[in-house]
């Protein structure tokens, strides 16, 4: 079914006609498709999933406001208002939560971005809709449904109050496919409420800015996340090895995805200058091998250790047998190190898969004779460009590692700010939809990545929402082994991240 059409007289009436004590909540900027405020809040998570919706609670609203912030992102599953499992069929209670988590906002001063996490025929969660919204035409007649019907409900809210964050991190599709997805939904949404702000997230998991959106009547919303590993450092979703805990700045990591000579894209092994003084044993942290690899290490161009790799189905070597169905190949996850000896007086090493497919190392380290372990984390990107030639200095004051770029705040922005920058100063608003750090990464290295990224969307006048306010990358109850809490308000509170965030 879908909603009938509300008159601006009815709405009057309805949950939104709020009778606001003078001073109650502050003003709200105003907003449009072209220029977004520079809004700062949190993505509040109570219809996230179906399977463990809950209500929104008001004090979430109360205290955020109260701390000085002023926008929640809301990720939904339209899962959560309909009925019986049909997905058209709505079913008003599931809705009237939606309603009021408008009321909340504009009662505290909060502008609620709703945003379809899961939508009709979508979504980066599992398990995956049965149908495409890239691909099947009755997946996008049913988004449309939806849209629609959320516009239609809330026609009249103002912009400055309420937007629509159409889907949630797409990827794996072409950017044509997607803006014309994105087109289908704001004109739908545009038929029902012409002034309501659509906000459309970026292509690539919110990474790349949609191109055109200006010409489809939308904003556009990125991502804080990079670098993975520190944002998302044993997030129990992301497979990644157990490597060392990541440092804020630090050395930008050296490509550990290895390839064989006989691959298109070229070999691009690391190269490690010494000299080594002492003996050092070099352990390597293999992770995935696709199919087969002979990885081999070579000090001045003798050969000092080698190991041939071959996947299979079954137990071995590996601790996880993985078939790829697409390629018909093994790509298995082995999750270990290997080691080998570098003599006295070498003075370059060179690591390399020369023979097979390609593999993963995903951290190396060394250790001179008698000394402590250098470990260095390193990147995962398929045939990306050679690493440079770094070197390893043991007691180095400024690091055993020398000749690497670094990620800072610089690096930050050239890769994840001033592309966004110029979507907005070409007149397309923009916004941080996401951002933040695990519970487990180190709390001194978020809060130093923190406000590098801080800095960086202040600059660009980019607003942003954090993931989450309660919770484990928030500001609240985020059970992190090594924060000192404050007891607050029912809660135990990360002062040092509040006050971080209060001062940008």
């Amino acid at each position: 079914m879908s909603f009938p059409r509300l008159s601006r007289r009815l709405l009057a009436a309805s949950v939104f006609a709020i009778s606001l004590p003078l001073g109650a909540a502050p003003d709200l900027p105003g907003a449009t498709a072209a220029k977004l405020p520079r809004w700062r809040g949190f993505n509040l998570l109570e219809m996230f999933n179906v399977g463990n919706r809950k209500p929104f609670e008001e004090s979430d609203f109360k205290l955020i406001s109260r701390l000085g912030f002023n926008f929640v992102r809301l990720p939904l599953d339209y899962r959560c208002w309909i009925k019986n499992g049909n997905w058209e069929e709505f079913d008003e209670n599931g809705l009237r939560e939606v309603d009021r988590a408008v009321e909340l906002g504009k009662k505290h001063g909060v502008h609620v971005c709703l945003n379809l996490h899961r939508a009709p025929g979508y979504t980066v969660a599992t398990p995956p809709e049965k149908l495409s919204l890239w691909t099947d035409a009755e997946a996008r007649r049913v988004c449309v449904l939806h849209w629609a019907a959320l516009a239609r409900r809330y026609q009249g809210v103002p912009s400055s109050q309420l937007s629509f964050n159409l889907l949630n991190e797409p990827a794996g599709v072409k950017a044509e496919v997607y803006g014309e997805v994105v087109k289908l939904l704001a004109d739908a949404i545009h038929a029902e409420d012409p002034g309501r702000l659509v906000i459309a997230d970026g292509l690539e998991w919110g990474r790349l800015p949609l191109p055109n959106a200006g010409k489809l009547g939308v904003a556009l919303a990125t991502r804080g996340y990079e670098p993975m590993d520190v944002s998302h450092y044993r997030a129990e979703w992301v497979r990644n090895a157990e490597t060392a805990a990541p440092r804020w700045p630090r050395p930008l990591p050296p490509n550990g995805t290895l390839l064989s000579p006989h691959k298109p894209e070229g070999a691009n092994p690391l190269r490690i200058s010494g000299p080594f003084v002492k003996e050092t044993n070099l352990r390597l942290h293999v992770q995935t091998v696709s199919t087969s690899a002979r990885l081999v290490v070579e000090g001045d161009g003798k050969l000092l250790w080698e190991k041939k790799f071959q996947c299979g189905p079954g137990e071995g070597e590996w601790k996880q047998a993985v078939y790829v169905e697409k390629w018909k190949i093994y790509q298995n996850l082995y999750d270990r190190d290997y080691n080998a000896s570098i003599p006295a007086g070498t003075n370059q090493v060179v690591v390399r898969v020369a023979d097979g497919d390609w593999l993963q190392l995903v951290e190396l380290g060394l250790t001179p004779s008698g000394g402590a372990e250098a470990k260095l984390a390193l990147a995962q990107s398929y045939g990306a460009q050679a690493s440079p030639v770094f070197t390893f200095t043991p007691d180095s004051p400024g690091g055993p590692f020398g000749g690497l770029p670094m990620q800072d705040r610089a690096w930050l922005w050239e890769r994840s700010t001033a592309p966004w920058l110029a979507v907005a100063e070409s007149g397309t608003g923009v916004i941080v939809g996401e951002w933040g750090a695990y519970k487990n990464t180190p709390h001194e290295t978020v809060l130093r990545w923190a406000e590098d990224n801080l800095a960086n969307w202040r600059k660009a006048g980019m607003g942003w929402a954090l993931w989450n306010f309660r919770g484990t990358f928030g500001i609240l109850d985020s059970g992190r082994g090594d924060v000192s809490y404050e007891a607050w308000e029912g809660h135990k509170l990360d002062r040092k991240l509040l006050e971080l965030l209060q001062r940008y």
